[in-house]
């Protein structure tokens, strides 16, 4: 008999009860380190006491109305993304992977209102992750994602991570956009290089075709920067976010210029949650502690000393561990063992990590995350790692 959820996820045998900070309490008792934040969700942490407060006094005022009529907190939050992006304008969704699929609509809009109707390709990469829709894993293109849900839209060209020649060769007279993480979460922890992101943007203006950064994962602060573009001082002329903006209020965005969104007039798009006033009552709470410069000293000092305790992690444990990588707080483990094990190894000694592509395991924490915090998480990891070793 199938179970009443249905089974499509591999479940961990945990059971939170409650969150405090970066720590999860199980339904025994047990206090969890949280390095995963929810895939980096948490960007607060757990139960932080501003969104607390916010999603309480929304919640005592107006839950719903639909986007039949003005919603005063969405318009404050899309102010605060534009005024603290490249954006001119902003739709709410409540998920990454709605992100998606008005990113691709958008772009595709984009040149059937200037005439191009043939515009519809959008390049992206082998190892990244659009979310599961249909639009979403077509653009992956992945076998293990698409096996078994075809036919997959049509529209998308797959191109080998880093190779920029690649890039260039596959633009056409039918190229709409490229679209491309920063850093690739479930991907393995997969930065593209500062280089390569303006060899992206230029490539992008010379052909007059539009960059989608899809900053879902690693957006909001979680690389000591607002939005990890910052750091190759470049701008999408799309954007998607999700995940950190809610704090763990099911929250999305597209971000764009004024241009890009030109196509998006009324009746072209909708969504009945989106941007509703406890979302966006919780996001403006987000944003106002991840836009404070301060905030995000924070983060940067705090990612530094977090890297370099696990690089020391990883010599420590050559049989385990092969390297570091990743930005801010949005690192990963390449493993010599198989990395299920270790994050298995690490619920033994209870710390939370998140499995990914080309045997990695992800570090996600909140960004709030203390150095105490930092101390624990390599106390165990390395008790971890030195349960592996002795199996």
């Amino acid at each position: 008999m199938i179970a009443s959820v249905l089974p499509t996820y591999n479940r961990a045998p945990l059971n939170f009860v409650k969150g405090e900070g970066s720590w999860l309490i199980e339904a025994d008792g047990r206090r969890f380190l949280d390095l995963g934040a929810g895939i980096a969700v948490n960007a607060l942490g757990h139960a932080h006491p501003a969104l607390v407060q916010a999603l309480t006094d929304q919640a005592q005022n107006l839950w719903h109305v639909s986007n039949l009529y003005q919603i005063p907190q969405q318009q404050a939050l899309a102010d605060k993304l534009v005024e603290h992006t490249f954006a001119d304008t902003a739709f709410f969704t409540n998920s990454g992977t709605e992100a998606c699929e008005l990113a691709v609509k958008m772009a595709r809009k984009y040149f059937y209102d200037k005439g191009q109707e043939q515009r519809v390709e959008i390049l992206t990469f082998d190892g990244s992750f659009h979310g599961r829709s249909a639009a979403g894993i077509s653009a992956a293109g992945s076998e293990k994602m698409t096996k078994g849900f075809g036919p997959v839209l049509p529209g998308f060209v797959h191109l080998t991570f880093g190779d920029m020649d690649g890039v260039t060769n596959a633009i056409t007279d039918s190229t709409a956009a490229i679209l491309i993480e920063p850093i690739q979460g479930e991907g393995g922890i997969r930065a593209v290089p500062d280089a390569e992101l303006k060899t992206l943007r230029a490539l992008c203006d010379e052909h007059g075709i539009l960059l989608i950064l899809d900053e879902v994962q690693c957006g909001v602060g979680r690389t000591g920067k607002l939005f990890a573009h910052e750091w190759a001082g470049i701008t999408p002329d799309i954007m998607m976010v999700a995940k950190g903006i809610g704090g763990g209020f099911p929250l999305g965005a597209v971000l764009a210029t004024e241009d890009a969104a030109s196509g998006m007039t009324a009746g072209t798009h909708g969504s009945t949650y989106g941007g509703n006033p406890l979302g966006c009552a919780v996001g403006c709470a987000v944003m106002d502690h991840v836009t404070d410069p301060a905030f995000l000293d924070e983060v940067n000092r705090k990612a530094g000393l977090l890297r370099q305790k696990l690089e020391g992690l990883v010599g420590a444990h050559p049989e385990v561990f092969e390297s570091v990588r990743g930005s801010g707080l949005m690192l990963g483990l390449k493993c010599k063992a198989t990395n299920i094990d270790v994050v298995n190894a690490g619920y033994d000694n209870q710390v939370i990590t998140v499995p990914a592509a080309d045997n990695v395991i992800r570090l996600l924490p909140p960004l709030t995350l203390s150095d105490d915090d930092i101390t624990q998480a390599l106390n165990r990891l390395d008790q971890a790692a030195t349960q592996i070793e002795t199996a």
